[in-house]
């Protein structure tokens, strides 16, 4: 389908040389044949008028009249009065089309974990944010800006990070970035000009978190995960000096980082001088007590804490922070500044805006008891359908780990559900291939309502009992 441009007259890229011998007519019936040919004017596409393109190339508008004449009787081009001079024909070899992606068969309810109550997105309050952003923006503003980010929002971000993660924060400790894969990223380069070497990683743990250290040409070193967090022992035992972690509510297992492994997590660091890199992904989402606090308040000088809006609010809003030790910041704002020149100001402003209005707080308290309340409706459709199956993990987040037999088929499982049109996931998609755990089901439940939940769950109540 071609595209319809706006406007009196659309305009299209030819060159003229006025020093070659062809004449100025050729070399333009020339230029628009191969534009035709090569797809750059498609089919049913526009030309500019007569007049436009006489004045676009500084010759007189005859000499494109006869060109039009000339290409419309070779077929190229077609005219009719009082309408636009328009292609008539693009050869096949020649269009362009837009590739079509490999169809994914849609699941009618999907457990998927990660996934936040798009839904439930407060479209008004982030309306309004972006009104009061757009309207009080000033011309520095709306610049290339500061490659650490907005001043106003890093500020904002730091009161919120000390109040509700009991950081030590302060403005300057801050990069913005677009979400926490780039976080990762900009702190890994850092880390790598320094000489770092290796990164631990959890085991089980984020299923492109080795894929992210690698891709930042470091050695990713699996250390395992047991039901008080991080196994710090088997940490100790490597030579890696940086580890990344999910203390407060770990991915998949859900588990927290227990106080004592929490020190001993900290005194390893301070030994080694290492870094401790904290994936604070959805601290927000506590629903039997208050989460605990940021490893990076106990430690400023040796945690970085990564954290986003992707879960709080939407992945659609590439707007994360990284909050860095001081011989960092600077290291990591440069990279920041060489990858995109900073994240989007407008944007930055709004959330700034959304944050100090109380909008933000008021959307976070909502959903903790929309995200509590379906967690319930999932642990009570489990508890009826499939008793023995075991479910870990703290009342945190919105996603669940379901135990599984030991010798419980999970890729089997996970097939016979989407035969069902149930999706799932396994505990697989998390782990080294060295990993020596039973089996698991990561049940996401961020996405669903109560109904489809105990749908789903009611749906595969067979399978879960057989692979329990």
């Amino acid at each position: 389908m071609a595209v319809e441009w706006s406007g009196l007259t659309p305009d299209v890229l030819l060159r003229l040389d006025r020093q070659s011998p062809e004449t100025l007519g050729s070399q333009l019936q020339n230029a628009l044949r191969t534009a035709v040919r090569e797809g750059r004017l498609q089919t049913g596409e526009r030309l500019p008028s007569s007049r436009k393109l006489a004045t676009d190339l500084g010759v007189s508008r005859g000499l494109v009249q006869a060109t039009y004449e000339q290409l419309e009787a070779e077929g190229y081009l077609r005219a009719f009065g009082g309408s636009a001079t328009r292609v008539a024909f693009s050869p096949q070899s020649a269009v362009t089309t837009l590739s079509k992606p490999t169809p994914v068969a849609r699941m009618e309810i999907d457990f998927i974990p990660g996934r936040p109550d798009l839904n439930s997105f407060p479209t008004r309050d982030w309306l309004w944010a972006c009104g009061e952003a757009t309207r009080t923006a000033s011309a520095t503003d709306l610049g290339y800006g500061d490659p650490q980010g907005s001043i106003r929002l890093r500020c904002v971000v730091a009161a919120y990070l000390q109040r509700v993660r009991g950081a030590f924060a302060g403005a300057d400790d801050l990069v913005i970035c677009s979400g926490f894969t780039q976080g990762i990223a900009l702190t890994l380069a850092a880390l790598r000009a320094e000489g770092l070497t290796s990164v631990a990683v959890e085991d089980p743990g984020h299923q492109d978190m080795h894929t992210l250290v690698r891709r930042a040409g470091l050695t990713p070193v699996f250390v395992p995960v047991d039901d008080q967090g991080l196994v710090v022992d088997e940490l100790v035992r490597t030579k890696a000096t940086a580890v990344i972690v999910t203390p407060a509510h770990q991915t998949p297992t859900g588990v927290v980082l227990s106080p004592e492994r929490r020190l001993a997590l900290l005194r390893w660091a301070e030994r080694m001088n290492g870094v401790v890199i904290e994936d604070d992904y959805d601290s927000e989402f506590r629903y039997d007590k208050q989460a605990v606090g940021s490893l990076q308040g106990l430690a400023a000088d040796h945690v970085v804490s990564i954290g986003s809006v992707s879960k709080s609010l939407a992945p659609a809003i590439r707007l994360g922070w990284v909050l860095a030790p001081r011989r960092l910041v600077a290291r990591i704002a440069e990279e920041k500044n060489r990858s995109d020149r900073g994240s989007p100001a407008l944007d930055q402003l709004a959330l700034a805006r959304l944050i100090e209005s109380g909008r933000f707080d008021r959307h976070l308290h909502r959903m903790r008891s929309v995200y509590g309340a379906r967690r319930g409706v999932l642990v009570e459709a489990i508890g009826e359908h499939a008793p023995n199956l075991e479910l870990t993990g703290l009342a945190a987040g919105f996603h669940a780990l379901a135990r599984l037999g030991e010798t419980a088929d999970e890729a089997g499982l996970i097939a016979a559900a989407a035969q069902r049109s149930v999706g799932l996931q396994g505990l697989g998609r998390y782990t080294s291939p060295n990993y020596q755990g039973s089996p698991a089901i990561v049940f996401g439940f961020g996405d669903l309502n109560a109904d489809a939940i105990k749908r789903g769950i009611t749906t595969i109540a067979d399978l879960l009992r057989q692979h329990a």
